[in-house]
């Protein structure tokens, strides 16, 4: 028998003008972009009568990215207090989507975040002022996801 097929409506499909990020419980409203992933570290387990190995999980790195508007040194600012006391903070960020035509709201939650690098300054004359930060977790949580 085969399997059902499913259908969806186009607009149940996520759009990220409805994307929220807080940094350290601040709203960023400035908010471009962001994504967080998972990615697997696996080792090669050899098989008798197998052409092929196997893969088994040994594991996780967990990286991010916010891109934001340049609209204040608050990011620039906590970061290089710290660094210059011979410290890299550790941050909370939670991330949202909330489409109001979708399905549902899905809300994660990153811990022990460690942003790779401190912007001090980045601009170029004529251009709106962008920063992108790349940082690293060491959990998550997360508080809603939508069904299928």
């Amino acid at each position: 028998m085969a399997a059902e097929k499913k259908e969806f409506n186009p607009e149940q499909v996520m759009n990220g003008t409805w994307g929220e990020v807080w940094f350290d419980n601040e709203y960023l409203a400035q908010v471009i972009s962001f994504k967080a992933e998972i990615t697997h570290k696996t080792t090669s387990v050899t098989r008798v009568q197998k052409l092929m190995d196997g893969q088994k999980l040994t594991g996780l790195e967990a990286k991010g990215e916010v891109k934001l508007h340049h609209i204040n040194s608050h990011i620039m600012k906590k970061m290089s207090d710290s660094l210059k006391q011979g410290k890299l903070p550790k941050v909370a960020i939670t991330a949202s989507l909330n489409d109001p035509e979708a399905k549902g709201i899905e809300n994660v939650a990153f811990t022990g975040c460690k942003l790779d690098k401190t912007i001090l300054m980045d601009w170029e004359a004529g251009k709106n002022c962008e920063e992108s930060y790349s940082f690293t977790f060491e959990d998550w949580t997360i508080n809603n996801s939508v069904s299928a």
